[in-house]
């Protein structure tokens, strides 16, 4: 059930205080603005935004009672773009904003409604960090109850690894705990199933040393030499230090000054670069990446933490149309490359330069996201995960809908032979039922899923999700 109706909800309890907004008021068309634009045909019947658990309760009471299936935004990142369905009645988490940090005990409280360059920013005063993504304005909560990979899973593992329990309120109203000894079955599930379960309000995390200064690096190179790069990055990850993390990307090079101007907005292989270790290792070690092929610059730069973890804000700029597939690879071998290469120099061009139109990732995973966790302990899938992959286009014309949806789709369809069945559900638009079956492993790891979502969603009122059902399907 969706509704078109927004006077249905008229009679919403009068202890919700926060604001609410249906179509054609003021505000409303700012409300709805999300990460995603491709679904921004989509008009909510009612857009709730609490200001605290006890609102967000109040709404989840009357939407149980009344059968009515409920959307929640935080950061409105969501590839899906399901934080803002046609015809629902959505919850918006952005004032849930507090940061409550106990450096002595290494934890941060977060709210809902905090992003990830608002958690960077507060923790970094104090050397701390929790690994999270590489996009400031993705939000705590998405990234998080769907795995969090980034700059420091290879050291610290994923976001949900340094979760130590969350206030969630619950479908009929209540507020609740899940933690490693309340609600286990829960927080087992809310780490990495989605938002499948409850509506998260809040957020703590175990925190972890950072240095002050962050090296990093941009190395671009010649498309046609992209299979021999990123078979040297490869081979070089098999014995990197954690503190390393190298995202191999085939996109348009930016107008960066250093790189000849024929290069600009044109398919070059680049390496993104970030190290959390000494800064001399890391001079050494941007040194030997760059010289994997013929580099046609290196741009290294050291920086505070919430800058290096916000320099992909750029090409990945909310309002966009996006559209994403991606999974993970076992290995990285000549055949899988070959197919990147091969669709990265037929891309559709850029039609807003400097902003890239697409993209393809290959993140080196291991160290601690893989090696340090085991399979069952969360949700969240890394099973066999050598690397991760993802192909995106980005677009900002409804008319270029149609080249931009089949080039992330291709490359998939070629890639999918190659692609493990479990994965990460925050870097992939839904493929269905089947796919979801296997993403977060195997079948009883699903099973448990399954279970938790018949304890605490037995409706399915949270729907607008990678759905979990409350049966097997």
């Amino acid at each position: 059930m969706t509704l078109r109706n927004s006077s249905m909800f008229a009679d919403l309890p009068s202890e919700f205080r926060g604001a609410r907004w249906r179509p054609g008021q003021d505000d409303y068309a700012r409300s709805r603005a999300i990460y995603n634009m491709r679904t921004n045909q989509a008009q909510p019947a009612l857009i709730l935004q609490p200001i605290d658990a006890q609102d967000v309760a109040a709404a989840m009471r009357f939407a149980n009672h009344t059968g009515t299936p409920i959307a929640v935004r935080a950061g409105g990142h969501g590839i899906d773009g399901t934080a803002m369905p046609d015809g629902a009645v959505v919850l918006d988490l952005g004032r849930l904003k507090n940061v409550t940090i106990d450096s002595s005990a290494g934890r941060v409280q977060l709210g809902a409604g905090v992003t990830l360059g608002e958690m960077d920013s507060a923790l970094e005063k104090y050397r701390l960090v929790v690994p999270a993504g590489t996009v400031s304005t993705t939000g705590v909560s998405g990234l998080c109850l769907g795995g969090g990979v980034g700059y420091n899973t290879r050291k610290y593992g994923a976001t949900v690894d340094s979760l130590l329990s969350c206030e969630v309120v619950t479908v009929d109203g209540r507020v609740v705990r899940a933690s490693e000894t309340e609600n286990p079955d829960l927080f087992w599930a809310s780490r990495g199933g989605g938002g499948n379960f409850g509506v998260v309000t809040s957020f703590e995390f175990r925190t972890h040393p950072l240095p002050k200064v962050i090296s990093a690096a941009f190395i671009p190179f010649p498309l046609d030499s992209a299979s021999e790069t990123l078979r040297g990055l490869r081979d070089y990850m098999i014995s990197a230090p954690r503190e390393l993390c190298v995202v191999g990307a085939l996109t348009e090079c930016p107008p960066l000054p250093p790189v000849p101007a024929e290069y600009h907005a044109k398919p070059v292989a680049m390496f993104v670069v970030v190290y959390t270790g000494m800064p001399a290792v890391a001079e050494r070690i941007i040194h030997e990446l760059s010289a994997l092929g013929p580099a046609l610059a290196t741009l290294a730069m050291r920086e505070n933490w919430s800058t290096v973890n916000r320099m992909l804000d750029v090409v990945a700029p909310t309002g966009r149309r996006v559209y994403s597939k991606g999974g993970y690879l076992s290995d990285l071998n000549e055949d899988i490359v070959n197919v990147a290469v091969r669709h990265a120099a037929k891309a559709p061009p850029p039609s807003a330069y400097p902003k890239p139109a697409t993209v393809q990732n290959f993140l080196a995973m291991g160290g601690a996201i893989t090696d340090d966790f085991s399979e069952q302990s969360t949700a969240f899938s890394r099973e066999g995960a050598g690397w991760l992959w993802e192909a995106v286009g980005q677009w900002d014309s409804p008319k270029d809908d149609a080249a931009f949806e089949a080039w992330p789709q291709g490359v998939h369809a070629e890639m999918k032979p190659y692609l493990r069945s479990n994965g990460y559900i925050n870097l992939t638009m839904d493929q269905g039922p089947q796919w979801r079956r296997g993403i977060w492993g195997d079948a009883h790891k699903y099973e448990r899923l399954v279970a938790a979502k018949k304890t605490w969603d037995p409706h399915n009122l949270l729907r607008f999700n990678k759905n979990i059902p409350p049966k097997i399907e």
